[in-house]
């Protein structure tokens, strides 16, 4: 007998890792619920993996097997359910974080003192990390150069979902622990299903269609011209292989514009790729600096500031507009992402680290590596970040990606009845207008123009200019 430890990979198909131990098997599923990975999560995403691992156990138990579950360390707890399996071996999918491998290499030793083989396969990544390099050798810091290689590599088919025969005959009457089980509230967001058969819904809805449409619009926050992917591609509830080839056929079968435009959304497949390949060469990166600069980074410590940020009470529409989306939907539209993100670092000044901590509590499509890499990108501190001294004008950002204030409208409902040209002209109204249009909406909390020649002298003595 084979286990398969499951962690991000929330699946039956296209699962290589189950797959190899099937090959051995019978394969047996396993998940663990460990308190040094749980101790990072927030309830949009724990609640995301509960929806996800009882589809999973569904999975197994229409296949005449079942979906062993256990809380505890996992360097105890999978040697101990290999002891009680009498199983040969454990596989389980690679991890690119400093916390995932150092965590894997303690459960390999125990399992070598147990006497039973252990092999982790990629399940995540079409590329190794580490495998797409520079001419000198180094991993690369530069997406478009990344990229390039990326798309032109081949890539793996996905896998079929074990047959019935290739898994083990097991049951588990033991029942999934709730969220209060597992020490955690109830989300105050709305968070979607999770499950295989949600994924591919999504998917082949986005490619029937907004797929011909994202390269124009999917900067657009009111389009919703997005795959809404991420959370399941987090999870592993869908496989990247299964993914990236439905994505090929639909580029094949498309032409001119559309086939741009697919390719478009391929490439940010990519992405996730590249700042994965980034984490795992530069583990620090999820606390320190990518980028070094002569002297530290003179944040301010602005707690008023910060809450209003969290709370959406900014006076920025559309900054306002993105973080009561997070707290509503466990989500945020990517554009948005990026603007909410330069507001915290360059108009606050405030910490990258503080943005990202809040994401990582909020967001049920949190991923360490993606998320890591846009905050930083956002704060000039990362790979390929914008320079230092371009500021997003949250105002004319505003104007551009929601002209008609549609996507504000839906998440500041104190603007829904305020002409557009006064919403993205807010910061410029005198109070008075302010009271008649909107009494409960407030004034901005900092100028713009100010902060901005504010965040430049910052970087500037960092760098030591």
């Amino acid at each position: 007998m084979q286990i398969h430890w499951h962690r991000r990979d929330l699946r039956v198909a296209d699962n290589p890792a189950l797959a190899t131990a099937a090959a051995g098997g019978p394969a047996l599923g396993l998940f663990v619920f460990d308190d040094a990975v749980l101790t990072h999560a927030g309830p949009p995403r724990v609640a995301f993996m509960l929806d996800a691992l009882d589809s999973l156990r569904s999975a197994y138990r229409e296949r005449g097997s079942d979906l062993l579950v256990r809380h505890g360390d996992p360097r105890e707890v999978v040697p101990a359910v290999a002891r009680e399996f009498g199983a040969d071996g454990v596989t389980w999918g690679k991890e690119v974080s400093g916390l995932g491998r150092e965590r894997d290499a303690a459960v390999r030793r125990a399992l070598n003192d147990a006497d039973v083989s252990r092999e982790a396969v990629q399940n995540a990544l079409l590329h190794e990390p580490g495998s797409i390099r520079t001419n000198a050798g180094e991993v690369y810091s530069v997406y478009t150069y990344f990229w390039k290689k990326w798309r032109d590599r081949e890539k793996e088919s996905p896998v079929d979902a074990p047959a019935a025969a290739d898994l083990a005959d097991v049951s588990d009457d033991q029942p999934l622990p709730s969220l209060g089980d597992l020490g955690f509230e109830e989300p105050e967001a709305d968070v979607p299903p999770a499950s295989t058969a949600e994924a591919r819904g999504l998917l082949a809805a986005f490619l029937d269609d907004d797929v011909y449409r994202y390269d124009d619009r999917r900067d657009y926050p009111a389009d919703e011209c997005t795959s809404r992917l991420s959370a399941h591609l987090k999870f592993g509830t869908v496989g990247t292989r299964e993914v990236h080839e439905a994505v090929s056929e639909a580029k094949a079968s498309a032409a001119g514009a559309d086939r741009e435009s697919v390719a478009e959304f391929e490439s940010q497949l990519a992405w996730r790729e590249f700042y994965a390949h980034v984490l795992w060469d530069r583990p620090d990166v999820v606390t320190e600096n990518f980028t070094d600069y002569e002297h530290p980074i003179e944040w301010r410590e602005d707690p008023e500031g910060l809450r209003a940020w969290k709370e959406g009470q900014t006076g920025y529409p559309i900054v306002d507009a993105g973080m009561r989306q997070l707290r509503r939907k466990a989500y945020m539209h990517n554009r948005v992402r990026m603007i909410v993100a330069s507001f915290l670092t360059k108009d606050l000044m405030i910490d990258w680290r503080e943005g990202y901590d809040w994401f990582r509590e909020k967001l049920v499509d949190h991923d360490t590596a993606n998320d890591n890499g846009g905050w930083q990108w956002a704060a000039s501190t990362g790979t390929d970040a914008q320079p230092y001294f371009r500021v997003f004008n949250p105002m004319t950002q505003g104007e551009r990606y929601d002209p008609d204030a549609e996507y504000i409208r839906e998440y500041v409902p104190e603007l829904r009845d305020v002409p557009v040209d006064a919403i993205h002209g807010w910061h410029g109204l005198d109070e008075g207008r302010r009271r008649m249009l909107a009494p409960d909406y407030p004034a901005p909390i900092v100028d713009h123009g100010q902060r901005r020649e504010a965040a430049i002298a910052m970087f500037e003595a960092a760098r030591g200019e």
